[in-house]
């Protein structure tokens, strides 16, 4: 089952029970993959649900904490938490980083070119780039 056809499935089951901020949470995520599928280069639906979900941690530092605002973008991050992958730790990606080092790849680009794919919606690439760095 694609995440498109998921996010549909749990829109109906919102719908029946009445869970609005669910709703209006999923209701954003289907027009990102509508509007990701008529761009001119679309993406996979893994990507597209990441930088929504980045897009929502972005925006809530222009609200304050307690305001309805910040507590609608906070619902809906939680609901969008259910599509994301789960999230590895830091001590999971140094020893990946380690395990690329043995394979062969000396400098920091090399390593972070087959890093990516294997922490991509699971660790913050900035966080990862430092690990490569202080790892090397």
């Amino acid at each position: 089952m694609t995440l498109m056809e998921r996010v549909n499935n749990d829109i109906k089951e919102a719908m029946k029970a009445r869970q609005q901020d669910r709703l209006d949470a999923l209701r954003m995520l289907k027009a990102e993959y509508i509007k990701n599928n008529t761009a001119a280069k679309p993406t996979d639906e893994l990507s597209v649900t990441i930088s929504h979900a980045k897009r929502l941690m972005d925006s809530i530092e222009m609200y304050q904490a307690g305001t309805e605002a910040h507590d609608k973008i906070l619902k809906e991050y939680a609901v969008l938490k259910e599509y994301l992958p789960q999230e590895i730790t830091e001590a999971e990606v140094v020893q990946m980083i380690k395990d690329i080092k043995a394979k062969g790849a000396k400098d920091m680009g090399a390593v972070m070119k087959e890093l990516q794919p294997l922490i991509k919606g699971k660790f913050d690439g900035k966080k990862a780039s430092d690990l490569v760095k202080a790892n090397i």
